[in-house]
């Protein structure tokens, strides 16, 4: 009898996907260029959501010609971030339950953000540092999402094979990163809607992913390629 293939680690978005913060970006980022001079149109937003800050501040100068330079910016938008989520940082519904599930199983989970490090240390304040085997920050590497090498570097330094991973992302950006990697991955759209494609599982909200559910993506992925 063939052994079962096993999920060997799940990697897990922030922003959005484990934590609801996805509307303090954009706070942010209104209230700084606001700060400026210049008021962001909400059809901004949906081409900012889940991207690196060199890409999202970078898109928001060329649109609004503001007078200040990229690194200036995005530390401008990284303070203002901190002090919203220094008030709280309110958890996805099932996120709690889904990162509880996984330590109790000891299932490797692993953060993998497209936002800094030291945004990232703050928040695993909300969500219990003890639940992450490992993170990997934005800033960690040279090219990150809709790159695969953030998943990429997480699967080598847990030395496990990405294509028995799972991979849970709210944008279409780190979904692409995710696929590219290898991975299986589960789409939980928070500000925009994410089609459907092959390999790629679309839910409504993290209550409905939980270890049965991640493994039987796995078995299925595994068998398919057999």
């Amino acid at each position: 009898m063939a052994e079962a293939v096993t999920l060997q680690a799940v990697f897990l978005d922030l922003d959005g996907t484990l934590v609801d913060t996805e509307g303090f970006w954009w706070e942010a980022e209104a209230e700084v260029f606001a700060r400026l001079g210049h008021v962001l149109d909400d059809g901004h937003r949906e081409v900012v959501v889940g991207g690196p800050m060199s890409r999202s501040a970078g898109y928001l100068l060329r649109e609004t010609g503001a007078d200040i330079g990229l690194t200036e910016l995005s530390t401008l938008l990284n303070e203002a971030f901190v002090a919203r989520i220094g008030r709280g940082v309110p958890l996805m519904p099932g996120a709690r339950r889904l990162l509880c599930e996984l330590a109790a199983h000891r299932v490797p989970a692993a953060l993998v953000s497209a936002s800094h490090r030291t945004i990232i240390d703050r928040m695993l304040d909300s969500l219990g540092p003890e639940n992450f085997v490992l993170t990997v920050a934005g800033d960690d590497l040279m090219r990150t999402k809709p790159h695969p090498d953030p998943y990429l570097t997480a699967a080598a330094r847990l030395g496990v094979d990405p294509t028995r991973c799972a991979v849970v992302e709210d944008t279409l950006t780190g979904v692409r990163a995710g696929e590219a990697a290898g991975c299986r991955v589960v789409a939980v759209p928070s500000v925009t809607p994410i089609p459907p494609a092959p390999g790629r599982t679309v839910v409504r909200s993290l209550e409905e992913v939980d270890l049965p559910f991640l493994q039987a993506l796995i078995t299925e992925s595994q068998g398919s390629v057999h």
